[in-house]
């Protein structure tokens, strides 16, 4: 079946706004992306109908705990698990991975090693880097290939000593767009005794994350990299979370997930991510999947994956024929698979910023800089400030969007 963007795009009451007459093209999409009328609908209707705290015998309280409950199973059908004690539910990916870091830290020994990777976030590498120093803990760096763009095994495995105790790894870069083998470095990881922490922020939004299948320990995601509210999401084994020393009130439940969900809920925001995982499975309804829901975000993802790719093909040809021009990250179009449709790119004597600013004004919304992948920047010797112009593009971006981008590109570099 042909992916539907016409009733995609509909469903998103933002991509029909103008400014000054000009329609918005919004490819700043791996900062936060837009959201369904849907989404937006569900928080409003629970601030209205269900605005109580949780624990009452009153019916907007037990709203407000269903609200809960059907955020968390719909986030365990979205990642792939059956047990939705396994899900944590937070105000962000760097919140929870600064808290996580600091229970799991403290269970190893002075000298421990832990691993962090040159393609991180920062939201996955400063947190560890803090936990280590007071901790006594030894920190060890993976630099990905510059030839494949990517970490390769030999590099984990080399790294890898006695030592070890924790590995924490990226699936898809926020800035090269490079998809790394998590699964093959999980199963390393696994069979050296070392636990595993895997950011799949910016993977989450592309491709369909399966916790069990990965076979990690840790995996975390944020809701408005999806097409969500703002919040963030981990995913823990449960003997690890039951196990753990968790930071939190005395009088808080020690029962999972409550044990890892600091102080109140953000109520409203769950309804909204309840609504951003049912959208995914109305589109693989919308594409004929009849099963239930993970079988239609299955689905979705695999129709909207073709899509973006196509989009990504297209993209990356036109930039590569700009003068000037460098893309960073892989451009081989048999290795599309192996990339999100995240497109970081330079000029030789034009800088990011005016780039940016000349394509704002032509309505096209992009970041510049180093966009919090700081350990990319540095290796690749950019500027740490100007950094890149970061292109990323969503399932709701169509073939148009695309050409008016490259135009404006080459009008911002005189080409």
């Amino acid at each position: 079946m042909t992916f539907p963007i016409d009733h995609v795009r509909n469903l998103y009451p933002a991509l029909s706004l103008t400014d000054g007459g000009r329609p918005r093209i919004y490819v700043d999409n791996p900062a936060g992306t837009q959201v369904p009328a849907s989404v937006a609908e569900a928080v409003s209707r629970c601030l209205i109908e269900s605005n109580a705290n949780l624990g009452g015998a009153f019916v907007t309280s037990l709203a407000s705990e269903r609200v809960v409950d059907d955020a968390h199973r719909a986030m365990a059908d979205f990642l792939g698990t059956a047990d939705i004690g396994e899900v944590v539910i937070g105000a962000n990916m760097t919140s929870l991975t600064l808290h996580l870091s600091r229970s799991l830290c403290r269970i190893f020994e002075p000298g421990d090693e832990i691993i962090v990777t040159t393609m991180d976030h920062e939201g996955n590498i400063a947190p560890w880097l803090a936990a280590a120093e007071d901790n006594g803990l030894t920190v060890k760096w993976l630099t990905f290939s510059r030839d494949s763009w990517q970490i390769e095994s030999e590099t984990l495995e080399q790294a890898i000593t006695d030592r070890t105790r924790l590995v924490a790894l990226n699936y898809a870069s926020n800035l090269t767009g490079s998809i790394n083998r998590v699964k093959e470095m999980v199963r390393t990881c696994r069979q050296a005794g070392v636990l595993t922490y895997v950011d799949a922020v910016q993977y989450a939004p592309h491709g369909t994350v399966d916790v069990v299948d990965l076979d990690c320990d840790f995996l975390v995601c944020s809701a408005y990299k999806f097409f969500g509210p703002h919040l963030g999401i981990a995913w823990g084994r449960r003997a690890l979370l039951e196990d753990l020393t968790a930071y939190k009130c005395r009088c808080a439940s020690d029962s999972l997930p409550e044990k890892w969900e600091t102080g109140t809920p953000q109520i409203e925001l769950l309804a909204g991510l309840t609504a951003t995982v049912d959208h995914f499975a109305d589109l693989g309804r919308t594409l004929g999947e009849e099963g239930g829901r993970r079988a239609q975000i299955l689905e979705a993802f695999e129709a909207s994956k073709a899509h973006e790719d196509g989009l990504a093909a297209e993209l990356i040809d036109g930039l590569r024929a700009l003068p000037g021009v460098t893309i960073h990250g892989i451009t081989e179009a048999n290795r599309l698979s192996e990339r999100v449709p995240t497109v970081s790119v330079t000029h030789q004597t034009v800088s990011s910023e005016s780039i940016a600013k000349a394509l704002a004004a032509k309505g096209v919304f992009v970041w510049h800089g180093h966009n919090y992948a700081y350990e990319i920047v540095k290796a690749l010797g950019l500027s740490e400030t100007d950094g890149v112009v970061r292109i990323g593009l969503a399932h709701y971006n169509t073939q148009d969007e695309v050409n008016q981008i490259l135009e404006a590109v080459g009008q911002a570099i005189g080409a």
